[in-house]
């Protein structure tokens, strides 16, 4: 073995053992206090670093600002942001990696629905762990078996995420389009 793929092997193994001790803050750590824009990019920063692609940053003052614009992230009561914030902001960062804001409007929308903010958060958390132990255990596996399994799974989970992400659309669309269509009214027995 070259000290090329030694080093991409311990460097895998670093990435996955971080990502599996470093699950994202649970609901009673955020900060239950105001914070200025400033302090939301300071804690974001902290809460998502091990999801930084490259050097770009995953979150910015313009982007939030855009998101309230949008609808997506409620406005900040007196240019402080709470908790809710906090949280409808580690969902948006994380899932804009794959999906469009609009898409993840619809999604966050539907979610509404069914789930306070708090229980979004747990059921997002779950979702979140799960995948990332079944990524963690696939990649840890393909670093153990070498250059060729690695790539092999590259292009496995890139099928997998191009798949998802189609399948994805596919179904937000679909209840974006069946929320927007006029509701029938319910037809009656005619035994009653």
């Amino acid at each position: 073995m070259s000290d090329k793929q030694k080093s991409a092997q311990e460097e895998l193994a670093d990435w996955t053992q971080q990502v599996l001790q470093n699950q994202l803050t649970p609901w009673d750590r955020f900060p239950d206090i105001y914070l200025y824009m400033d302090q939301v990019l300071t804690f974001m920063e902290n809460q998502l670093h091990l999801f930084k692609q490259d050097s770009n940053s995953l979150l910015t003052s313009s982007m939030i600002n855009n998101y309230v614009k949008d609808g997506v992230l409620p406005r900040p009561e007196k240019k402080k942001y709470n908790r809710d914030h906090l949280v409808r902001l580690t969902i948006l960062c994380l899932l804009k990696q794959v999906l469009s804001i609009p898409d993840i409007h619809i999604l966050l929308d539907s979610l509404r629905d069914y789930k306070d903010i708090y229980g979004l958060y747990k059921y997002f958390c779950s979702a979140e762990e799960d995948a990332y132990q079944e990524i963690c255990t696939r990649t840890d596996k393909a670093a153990a078996d070498g250059r060729e399994a690695l790539v092999q799974l590259a292009l496995q989970l890139s099928v997998e995420a191009g798949a998802r992400r189609t399948a994805t659309e596919r179904i937000l669309h679909a209840l974006q389009d069946d929320k927007e269509k006029p509701q029938e009214p319910e037809k009656k027995d005619k035994t009653d």
